[in-house]
Protein backbone atom coordinates (compact mmCIF):
# COMPACT_ATOMS: atom_id res chain seq x y z
CA UNK A 1 0.00 0.00 0.00
CA UNK A 2 3.29 2.56 -0.13
CA UNK A 3 2.08 3.54 -3.60
CA UNK A 4 -1.55 4.26 -2.94
CA UNK A 5 -0.53 6.62 0.59
CA UNK A 6 2.52 8.32 -1.69
CA UNK A 7 -0.48 8.96 -3.91
CA UNK A 8 -3.12 10.37 -1.33
CA UNK A 9 -0.86 12.47 0.12
CA UNK A 10 -0.11 13.95 -3.07
CA UNK A 11 -3.92 15.22 -3.62
CA UNK A 12 -4.27 13.79 -7.11
CA UNK A 13 -7.47 14.18 -8.12
CA UNK A 14 -9.65 12.51 -9.87
CA UNK A 15 -12.76 12.86 -11.57
CA UNK A 16 -14.79 10.00 -12.85
CA UNK A 17 -17.11 10.62 -16.21
CA UNK A 18 -20.09 8.60 -15.93
CA UNK A 19 -22.09 9.06 -19.56
CA UNK A 20 -25.30 8.24 -20.02
CA UNK A 21 -28.20 9.08 -22.67
CA UNK A 22 -31.52 7.76 -23.80
CA UNK A 23 -32.82 5.59 -21.11
CA UNK A 24 -30.17 4.41 -19.46
CA UNK A 25 -30.58 6.95 -16.56
CA UNK A 26 -33.88 4.99 -15.46
CA UNK A 27 -31.97 1.32 -15.92
CA UNK A 28 -28.45 1.88 -14.46
CA UNK A 29 -27.99 5.26 -12.13
CA UNK A 30 -28.60 4.09 -8.75
CA UNK A 31 -26.60 0.80 -8.94
CA UNK A 32 -23.68 2.97 -9.81
CA UNK A 33 -24.39 5.99 -7.77
CA UNK A 34 -24.49 3.29 -4.56
CA UNK A 35 -20.82 1.46 -5.92
CA UNK A 36 -19.87 5.23 -6.14
CA UNK A 37 -20.88 5.63 -2.80
CA UNK A 38 -18.47 2.31 -1.40
CA UNK A 39 -15.03 3.75 -3.05
CA UNK A 40 -11.98 3.24 -0.55
CA UNK A 41 -10.33 6.06 -2.74
CA UNK A 42 -10.87 9.47 -0.91
CA UNK A 43 -14.08 11.34 -1.96
CA UNK A 44 -12.61 14.80 -1.37
CA UNK A 45 -10.21 13.65 -3.83
CA UNK A 46 -12.81 12.30 -6.34
CA UNK A 47 -15.62 14.02 -8.73
CA UNK A 48 -18.38 12.70 -10.26
CA UNK A 49 -19.38 13.82 -13.54
CA UNK A 50 -22.65 13.07 -15.16
CA UNK A 51 -23.04 13.55 -18.69
CA UNK A 52 -26.65 13.06 -19.93
CA UNK A 53 -26.14 12.79 -23.85
CA UNK A 54 -29.19 13.88 -25.05
CA UNK A 55 -32.21 11.50 -25.52
CA UNK A 56 -33.48 9.75 -29.01
CA UNK A 57 -36.52 12.49 -30.79
CA UNK A 58 -39.45 9.92 -29.69
CA UNK A 59 -38.28 10.32 -25.66
CA UNK A 60 -38.15 12.89 -22.97
CA UNK A 61 -35.10 13.57 -21.59
CA UNK A 62 -34.12 11.89 -18.43
CA UNK A 63 -32.06 15.03 -17.03
CA UNK A 64 -34.53 15.84 -14.05
CA UNK A 65 -34.63 11.87 -13.11
CA UNK A 66 -30.56 12.69 -12.83
CA UNK A 67 -31.45 15.54 -10.63
CA UNK A 68 -34.45 13.48 -8.17
CA UNK A 69 -31.96 10.52 -7.78
CA UNK A 70 -28.99 12.23 -7.13
CA UNK A 71 -30.69 14.92 -4.70
CA UNK A 72 -32.49 11.59 -2.83
CA UNK A 73 -29.10 9.87 -2.64
CA UNK A 74 -27.45 12.75 -1.01
CA UNK A 75 -30.50 13.73 1.22
CA UNK A 76 -30.11 9.99 2.30
CA UNK A 77 -26.84 10.48 3.86
CA UNK A 78 -25.26 8.51 1.10
CA UNK A 79 -21.48 9.18 0.85
CA UNK A 80 -20.74 10.53 -2.40
CA UNK A 81 -18.15 12.40 -3.56
CA UNK A 82 -19.38 15.96 -5.44
CA UNK A 83 -21.64 15.83 -8.15
CA UNK A 84 -22.18 17.92 -10.99
CA UNK A 85 -24.42 17.11 -13.87
CA UNK A 86 -24.60 17.88 -17.27
CA UNK A 87 -27.20 17.63 -19.86
CA UNK A 88 -25.91 17.87 -23.53
CA UNK A 89 -28.43 19.25 -26.12
CA UNK A 90 -27.85 16.58 -29.10
CA UNK A 91 -26.33 13.41 -28.87
CA UNK A 92 -22.10 14.00 -29.24
CA UNK A 93 -21.63 10.28 -29.74
CA UNK A 94 -19.33 7.70 -27.48
CA UNK A 95 -16.61 9.76 -28.39
CA UNK A 96 -17.59 13.44 -28.23
CA UNK A 97 -19.56 12.88 -25.02
CA UNK A 98 -16.81 11.31 -23.15
CA UNK A 99 -14.39 13.68 -24.98
CA UNK A 100 -16.51 16.40 -23.06
CA UNK A 101 -15.36 15.11 -19.57
CA UNK A 102 -12.00 15.00 -20.34
CA UNK A 103 -12.17 19.04 -21.34
CA UNK A 104 -14.08 19.89 -18.13
CA UNK A 105 -11.37 17.85 -16.40
CA UNK A 106 -8.32 19.72 -17.63
CA UNK A 107 -10.35 23.06 -17.51
CA UNK A 108 -10.62 22.02 -13.76
CA UNK A 109 -7.35 21.18 -13.12
CA UNK A 110 -8.03 17.11 -12.28
CA UNK A 111 -5.01 15.05 -12.50
CA UNK A 112 -6.87 11.73 -13.81
CA UNK A 113 -9.93 10.74 -16.09
CA UNK A 114 -11.82 7.21 -15.45
CA UNK A 115 -14.27 6.93 -18.48
CA UNK A 116 -17.34 5.07 -16.97
CA UNK A 117 -19.11 3.14 -19.01
CA UNK A 118 -23.51 3.38 -18.45
CA UNK A 119 -24.79 0.13 -17.94
CA UNK A 120 -21.63 -0.76 -15.57
CA UNK A 121 -20.32 -0.43 -11.50
CA UNK A 122 -17.13 -0.09 -9.92
CA UNK A 123 -15.60 -2.06 -7.17
CA UNK A 124 -15.32 -0.86 -3.65
CA UNK A 125 -11.53 -0.76 -5.04
CA UNK A 126 -11.44 0.09 -8.28
CA UNK A 127 -10.97 3.93 -8.36
CA UNK A 128 -7.79 2.96 -5.36
CA UNK A 129 -6.01 0.15 -7.63
CA UNK A 130 -6.72 2.46 -10.84
CA UNK A 131 -4.41 5.34 -9.07
CA UNK A 132 -2.05 2.97 -8.11
CA UNK A 133 -1.05 1.34 -11.17
CA UNK A 134 -1.07 5.18 -12.77
CA UNK A 135 1.42 6.20 -9.94
CA UNK A 136 3.73 2.67 -10.44
CA UNK A 137 5.57 3.87 -13.66
CA UNK A 138 5.32 7.21 -15.28
CA UNK A 139 5.51 5.61 -18.47
CA UNK A 140 1.70 4.14 -18.21
CA UNK A 141 -0.04 6.42 -20.40
CA UNK A 142 -3.94 4.35 -19.65
CA UNK A 143 -4.78 1.53 -17.51
CA UNK A 144 -7.91 -0.03 -17.85
CA UNK A 145 -9.92 -1.96 -15.10
CA UNK A 146 -10.72 -5.79 -15.32
CA UNK A 147 -14.25 -5.67 -17.05
CA UNK A 148 -16.41 -8.64 -15.25
CA UNK A 149 -19.82 -9.45 -16.57
CA UNK A 150 -23.28 -8.44 -14.82
CA UNK A 151 -24.99 -10.41 -13.54
CA UNK A 152 -22.72 -13.02 -14.08
CA UNK A 153 -20.04 -11.75 -12.17
CA UNK A 154 -17.47 -14.72 -12.20
CA UNK A 155 -17.21 -14.47 -15.58
CA UNK A 156 -14.61 -12.25 -17.51
CA UNK A 157 -15.35 -9.42 -20.25
CA UNK A 158 -12.05 -8.33 -21.29
CA UNK A 159 -8.27 -8.52 -18.89
CA UNK A 160 -7.96 -6.35 -22.01
CA UNK A 161 -8.57 -6.11 -25.71
CA UNK A 162 -6.50 -7.53 -27.72
CA UNK A 163 -5.92 -6.13 -31.62
CA UNK A 164 -5.07 -8.22 -34.78
CA UNK A 165 -2.80 -6.80 -37.04
CA UNK A 166 -5.62 -5.91 -39.87
CA UNK A 167 -7.23 -3.49 -36.99
CA UNK A 168 -9.67 -6.10 -35.35
CA UNK A 169 -10.59 -5.71 -31.95
CA UNK A 170 -11.90 -8.25 -29.29
CA UNK A 171 -12.16 -8.85 -25.82
CA UNK A 172 -9.62 -10.63 -23.91
CA UNK A 173 -10.47 -13.96 -21.78
CA UNK A 174 -14.25 -13.33 -23.04
CA UNK A 175 -16.38 -15.33 -20.74
CA UNK A 176 -13.92 -17.38 -18.94
CA UNK A 177 -13.82 -18.04 -15.27
CA UNK A 178 -12.22 -15.09 -13.51
CA UNK A 179 -10.96 -18.25 -10.84
CA UNK A 180 -9.31 -20.22 -14.10
CA UNK A 181 -6.56 -17.65 -14.83
CA UNK A 182 -3.84 -16.03 -13.10
CA UNK A 183 -3.31 -12.31 -13.88
CA UNK A 184 -0.32 -9.91 -12.81
CA UNK A 185 -1.52 -6.52 -10.92
CA UNK A 186 -0.07 -4.85 -13.79
CA UNK A 187 -0.08 -6.30 -17.44
CA UNK A 188 0.40 -4.76 -20.41
CA UNK A 189 -2.41 -4.90 -23.12
CA UNK A 190 -2.84 -4.06 -26.76
CA UNK A 191 -5.59 -1.29 -26.37
CA UNK A 192 -7.40 -0.52 -23.16
CA UNK A 193 -11.24 -0.37 -23.35
CA UNK A 194 -12.69 2.95 -23.37
CA UNK A 195 -15.79 1.38 -20.66
CA UNK A 196 -13.23 1.16 -18.09
CA UNK A 197 -10.39 3.43 -18.41
CA UNK A 198 -8.44 5.66 -16.69
CA UNK A 199 -6.14 8.12 -18.48
CA UNK A 200 -3.62 10.97 -17.76
CA UNK A 201 -5.19 14.72 -18.07
CA UNK A 202 -1.61 15.76 -18.63
CA UNK A 203 -1.29 13.74 -21.73
CA UNK A 204 -4.54 14.95 -22.74
CA UNK A 205 -3.46 18.51 -22.62
CA UNK A 206 -0.27 17.48 -24.46
CA UNK A 207 -1.54 14.43 -27.04
CA UNK A 208 -5.28 15.31 -27.72
CA UNK A 209 -8.23 13.50 -27.06
CA UNK A 210 -9.94 10.96 -28.44
CA UNK A 211 -10.50 11.38 -31.91
CA UNK A 212 -14.35 12.40 -32.45
CA UNK A 213 -14.25 11.84 -36.22
CA UNK A 214 -14.36 7.91 -35.32
CA UNK A 215 -17.91 8.70 -33.82
CA UNK A 216 -18.38 5.27 -32.64
CA UNK A 217 -16.00 2.45 -32.27
CA UNK A 218 -12.11 2.09 -31.99
CA UNK A 219 -11.55 5.91 -30.94
CA UNK A 220 -10.16 3.77 -27.56
CA UNK A 221 -7.87 1.72 -30.01
CA UNK A 222 -6.39 4.96 -31.85
CA UNK A 223 -6.02 6.62 -28.62
CA UNK A 224 -3.75 3.68 -27.10
CA UNK A 225 -2.14 3.28 -30.25
CA UNK A 226 -1.15 7.56 -30.27
CA UNK A 227 0.05 6.69 -26.99
CA UNK A 228 1.98 3.38 -27.61
CA UNK A 229 3.49 5.33 -30.65
CA UNK A 230 4.62 8.11 -28.78
CA UNK A 231 6.15 5.06 -26.35
CA UNK A 232 3.80 4.96 -23.19
CA UNK A 233 2.97 1.78 -21.84
CA UNK A 234 -1.07 0.27 -22.06
CA UNK A 235 -1.87 -1.97 -18.76
CA UNK A 236 -4.59 -3.38 -16.88
CA UNK A 237 -4.93 -3.32 -13.51
CA UNK A 238 -6.54 -6.55 -12.64
CA UNK A 239 -7.04 -6.19 -9.00
CA UNK A 240 -8.94 -3.24 -10.50
CA UNK A 241 -12.72 -4.40 -10.85
CA UNK A 242 -15.11 -2.99 -13.11
CA UNK A 243 -18.66 -4.59 -13.23
CA UNK A 244 -20.52 -4.52 -16.98
CA UNK A 245 -23.89 -5.71 -18.12
CA UNK A 246 -22.79 -6.28 -21.65
CA UNK A 247 -24.63 -7.61 -24.28
CA UNK A 248 -23.41 -8.20 -28.07
CA UNK A 249 -25.31 -5.96 -30.18
CA UNK A 250 -26.30 -7.61 -33.71
CA UNK A 251 -27.54 -4.44 -35.07
CA UNK A 252 -26.17 -4.17 -38.83
CA UNK A 253 -25.47 -0.03 -38.68
CA UNK A 254 -22.44 -1.09 -36.34
CA UNK A 255 -20.72 -2.77 -39.12
CA UNK A 256 -20.33 0.02 -40.87
CA UNK A 257 -18.24 2.24 -38.16
CA UNK A 258 -16.60 -0.83 -37.59
CA UNK A 259 -15.70 -1.49 -41.09
CA UNK A 260 -15.06 2.20 -42.23
CA UNK A 261 -12.73 3.00 -38.62
CA UNK A 262 -10.78 -0.22 -38.83
CA UNK A 263 -9.07 0.95 -42.39
CA UNK A 264 -8.68 4.29 -40.49
CA UNK A 265 -6.69 2.67 -38.21
CA UNK A 266 -4.82 0.79 -40.38
CA UNK A 267 -3.61 3.92 -42.35
CA UNK A 268 -2.89 6.15 -39.70
CA UNK A 269 -0.49 3.66 -37.53
CA UNK A 270 1.24 1.30 -39.56
CA UNK A 271 4.21 2.78 -41.92
CA UNK A 272 4.05 2.37 -45.65
CA UNK A 273 6.53 -0.03 -45.86
CA UNK A 274 4.13 -2.74 -43.87
CA UNK A 275 1.10 -1.53 -45.34
CA UNK A 276 2.74 -2.85 -48.33
CA UNK A 277 3.17 -6.11 -47.00
CA UNK A 278 -0.07 -6.12 -45.17
CA UNK A 279 -1.73 -5.66 -48.80
CA UNK A 280 -2.24 -9.67 -49.74
CA UNK A 281 -2.99 -10.72 -46.51
CA UNK A 282 -6.02 -8.13 -46.33
CA UNK A 283 -7.53 -8.78 -49.88
CA UNK A 284 -7.33 -12.08 -48.51
CA UNK A 285 -9.86 -11.42 -46.02
CA UNK A 286 -11.42 -9.03 -47.26
CA UNK A 287 -12.96 -11.76 -50.23
CA UNK A 288 -13.85 -13.93 -46.41
CA UNK A 289 -15.37 -10.82 -44.80
CA UNK A 290 -17.71 -9.96 -48.21
CA UNK A 291 -18.72 -13.92 -47.97
CA UNK A 292 -19.58 -13.32 -44.30
CA UNK A 293 -21.19 -10.29 -44.95
CA UNK A 294 -23.84 -11.33 -47.34
CA UNK A 295 -24.43 -14.98 -45.55
CA UNK A 296 -25.09 -12.93 -42.35
CA UNK A 297 -27.30 -9.84 -43.83
CA UNK A 298 -24.63 -6.69 -43.23
CA UNK A 299 -23.49 -6.19 -46.66
CA UNK A 300 -25.38 -2.76 -47.45
CA UNK A 301 -22.82 -1.63 -44.66
CA UNK A 302 -19.80 -3.76 -45.82
CA UNK A 303 -20.77 -1.79 -49.34
CA UNK A 304 -21.23 1.70 -47.89
CA UNK A 305 -17.95 1.19 -46.45
CA UNK A 306 -16.40 -0.01 -48.99
CA UNK A 307 -17.94 3.36 -50.96
CA UNK A 308 -16.69 6.01 -48.07
CA UNK A 309 -13.24 4.36 -48.87
CA UNK A 310 -13.64 4.93 -52.57
CA UNK A 311 -14.03 9.05 -52.50
CA UNK A 312 -10.65 10.79 -52.41
CA UNK A 313 -11.96 12.77 -49.60
CA UNK A 314 -11.93 10.33 -47.64
CA UNK A 315 -8.45 9.57 -48.09
CA UNK A 316 -7.37 13.17 -47.93
CA UNK A 317 -9.22 13.08 -44.75
CA UNK A 318 -7.41 10.48 -43.23
CA UNK A 319 -3.95 11.31 -44.70
CA UNK A 320 -4.10 14.36 -42.90
CA UNK A 321 -4.55 12.44 -39.33
CA UNK A 322 -1.89 9.84 -40.48
CA UNK A 323 0.92 12.45 -41.18
CA UNK A 324 0.23 14.09 -38.19
CA UNK A 325 0.44 10.93 -36.29
CA UNK A 326 3.81 9.59 -37.99
CA UNK A 327 5.67 13.02 -37.44
CA UNK A 328 5.49 12.17 -33.75
CA UNK A 329 5.77 8.47 -33.74
CA UNK A 330 9.05 7.25 -31.05
CA UNK A 331 8.61 3.45 -31.86
CA UNK A 332 8.80 1.31 -34.93
CA UNK A 333 6.87 -1.20 -36.12
CA UNK A 334 8.99 -3.70 -35.56
CA UNK A 335 8.08 -2.92 -31.74
CA UNK A 336 4.35 -1.84 -33.15
CA UNK A 337 4.12 -5.91 -34.07
CA UNK A 338 5.39 -7.26 -30.81
CA UNK A 339 1.55 -6.43 -28.96
CA UNK A 340 -0.51 -7.57 -32.13
CA UNK A 341 -2.30 -10.93 -31.95
CA UNK A 342 -1.80 -13.10 -34.57
CA UNK A 343 -5.38 -14.35 -35.25
CA UNK A 344 -8.89 -13.70 -34.33
CA UNK A 345 -11.12 -14.90 -31.94
CA UNK A 346 -14.40 -13.60 -31.60
CA UNK A 347 -16.28 -15.34 -28.73
CA UNK A 348 -19.59 -13.49 -29.30
CA UNK A 349 -21.91 -12.99 -31.98
CA UNK A 350 -21.47 -16.18 -33.94
CA UNK A 351 -18.20 -15.10 -35.75
CA UNK A 352 -15.68 -17.38 -34.74
CA UNK A 353 -16.98 -20.07 -37.53
CA UNK A 354 -15.44 -22.61 -38.42
CA UNK A 355 -13.88 -21.34 -41.78
CA UNK A 356 -12.26 -18.29 -39.36
CA UNK A 357 -11.05 -21.06 -37.31
CA UNK A 358 -9.49 -23.52 -39.72
CA UNK A 359 -8.41 -21.63 -42.77
CA UNK A 360 -8.53 -17.89 -41.68
CA UNK A 361 -6.90 -18.16 -38.68
CA UNK A 362 -3.88 -20.34 -39.45
CA UNK A 363 -3.24 -18.27 -42.25
CA UNK A 364 -3.16 -15.34 -40.64
CA UNK A 365 -0.75 -16.59 -38.09
CA UNK A 366 1.63 -17.52 -40.91
CA UNK A 367 1.52 -14.20 -42.33
CA UNK A 368 2.29 -13.23 -38.75
CA UNK A 369 5.35 -14.84 -38.48
CA UNK A 370 6.06 -13.71 -41.96
CA UNK A 371 5.62 -10.07 -40.93
CA UNK A 372 7.71 -10.61 -37.78
CA UNK A 373 10.75 -11.71 -39.86
CA UNK A 374 10.20 -8.83 -42.76
CA UNK A 375 9.46 -5.98 -40.50
CA UNK A 376 13.30 -4.47 -39.34
CA UNK A 377 11.74 -0.68 -39.63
Amino acid sequence: MAIINIMLKSGAKVVVVYLLWSNEPYRYLERALLALSKQTYPKDQTEILIIYNAHKSEEQSAFSFIQETVALRLRSGQALPHITMIEQQKNLGFSGGNNFGMKWAIDNGFDYVFLHNGDAYLDSECLEKLVEAMVSEQTIGATQALMLLHPETDLINTSGNHLHYLGFGYCGDYRRKIGEIILPEVKEIAYASGAAVMMRVDLLKQHGLWDEDYFLYHEDTDYSLRLRLLGYKIVLASEAKFFHEYQFSKNSTKYFWLERNRLAILLCHWRWPTLLLLLPIWLLLEIGLWLFAFKSGWWREKFRALCYWLKLSSWRFWLSKRCKIQTKRKISDQDLLKIMSPTIHFAEGGINNPILRYIGNPLMWGYYKLLRFLVRW
